[in-house]
């Protein structure tokens, strides 16, 4: 059986924003509890990535936004034929929750780590090349050195206005990535291109391609329309333009 390679594609700056975050979400969460100098490295340099992200978004109120625009639509489908009662209610009973959490955060979303003097000084040299090294920030070199059990209390002190911002992104982009179908598509030519509906809520292209066919899709779009064209993934150089007809997957989420 061919395995897919799933590629996503954002229709809109909000969740352009969400899946970005939710990205360096996954490389912290990958090495946070590691205890090797160089995975702890790569946490903060995630970290880093999530405070400049929520710096330059009004984050909390776009997913405060997000949560109550689901919450309302999905509160209106109570009483729909093939709907689980109790699943909707479970979902429901989340959503409310993790809304209640965002709203309990002191301040802008970030702002505990983004305020740290220690990441500070980090995130100062962070955009020197290789300035992170132990002759330039000597601090952050012995607090590498430290026990686990302290870089974790620091990481928890860190992520105190982060986790609920992050676990409420998380069931928004579960929300939208389970609401649309997926459709078997021909690309002629390794090409293909859709109009979207303006008056619906478009959020994520999904493309699904068989990772033994060697190609990748380049999406463009927005709420109104996309196109994808396939490339080849070339083993040296720039990927070159894939001529011939493609079959893939596509799920346009809806929500």
């Amino acid at each position: 059986m061919s395995t897919l390679i799933t590629y996503e594609h954002p229709l809109n700056e909000r969740i352009r924003t969400f899946l970005r975050l939710e990205h360096q979400f996954g490389q912290l969460d990958h090495f946070i509890h590691q205890e090797d100098p160089k995975a702890t490295r790569a946490a903060i340099a995630a970290l880093l990535e999530i405070i400049s992200i929520t710096a330059r978004a009004d984050v909390k109120n776009d997913i405060l936004k997000e949560l109550d625009r689901h919450l309302g639509t999905l509160s209106g489908m109570t009483n729909q034929r093939g709907i689980d009662p109790e699943a909707l209610e479970q979902l429901l009973t989340d959503m409310r929750r993790a809304i209640e959490a965002i709203q309990n955060i002191p301040g802008p979303i970030g702002h505990t780590s983004r305020e740290d003097d220690f990441l500070k000084g980090i995130a100062q040299r962070s955009s020197i090349p290789g300035a992170t090294c132990s002759f330039d920030l000597p601090h952050f070199h012995h607090w590498l050195t430290q026990p686990s059990e302290v870089h974790q209390e620091r990481f928890g002190n860190w992520l105190h206005d982060l986790r609920p911002a992050m676990d409420g992104i998380q069931l928004i982009l579960m929300l939208i990535r389970s609401s649309g179908t997926s459709r078997r598509i021909l690309a002629e030519g390794g090409f293909f291109q859709e109009a979207l509906d303006a008056q619906l809520p478009a959020q994520i292209l999904r493309v699904g391609v068989d990772a033994e066919t060697g190609i990748f899709p380049e999406i463009s779009g927005h709420k109104n329309r996309f196109s994808i064209r396939f490339m080849n993934a070339e083993p040296r150089g720039r990927a070159s333009q894939h001529n011939e007809d493609v079959n893939f997957r596509l799920t346009c989420c809806v929500f």
